[in-house]
């Protein structure tokens, strides 16, 4: 499992979660701190709860909690002394759920996580559904909404998976667009065994 958002300081790094970072992240406002963090750059805890409509202190507890885990950090770039800025440590997430089967806790969170982002994607999806009518004509022909089906093996699925972020971090390596009708572009990809009720 990855979750790529927008480079952070550096933008090659990548963290693969342990049992403690995973269950750390494994919460709503944590989530959206790390994305938010990701996506727009270095904030302030009461930037971040004025954003979010929480209270500083509650923000400020949960970026400790995040820093703890090594998934955030101060930005020595800002501040004055008095406002603590933070950065996002990494560009990316990855985690393998295999590596957290013994372990009920880090199992828990890793199933938290993936129905979190599934209904973010939701929720992305959604939005995107609502927004397209009044997008030009040339981003309504140029997104897409597929669903294929293949019969493969665990090998095959994961090789072609791994071409797949190799095309979309082709695309990420390179310079952003600068044209006027340049914007934010969302790529999900889910790739699963079918379920045996969805047959």
């Amino acid at each position: 499992m990855v979750a790529v958002t927008r480079p952070a300081h550096d933008p090659e790094s990548v963290v693969h979660l342990d049992a403690t970072q995973l269950r750390a992240l494994a919460h709503p406002l944590r989530m959206r701190l790390l994305a938010r963090l990701r996506r727009e750059g270095p904030a302030t805890a009461s930037a971040l709860a004025r954003r979010f409509g929480t209270n500083s202190g509650q923000t400020s507890y949960h970026l400790r909690q995040l820093a703890e885990a090594g998934l955030v950090e101060d930005d020595p770039e800002h501040g004055d002394g008095r406002d603590r800025w933070w950065r996002a440590a990494h560009e990316s997430t990855s985690w393998s759920s295999t590596e957290f089967v013994d372990d009920p806790d880090a199992k828990a969170a890793d199933a938290w996580l993936l129905g979190h982002l599934i209904r973010r994607h939701g929720e992305s999806l959604g939005a995107w559904l609502d927004e397209r009518e009044h997008l030009p004509a040339a981003w309504m022909s140029a997104s897409d909404l597929s669903d294929l089906w293949l019969v493969m093996t665990p090998e095959r699925l994961k090789a072609m998976s791994a071409e797949l972020h190799a095309v979309i971090a082709r695309y990420r390596a390179e310079p952003p667009d600068t044209a006027p009708d340049a914007r934010e572009v969302t790529v999900h990809l889910h790739a699963f065994p079918t379920a045996e009720s969805d047959r």
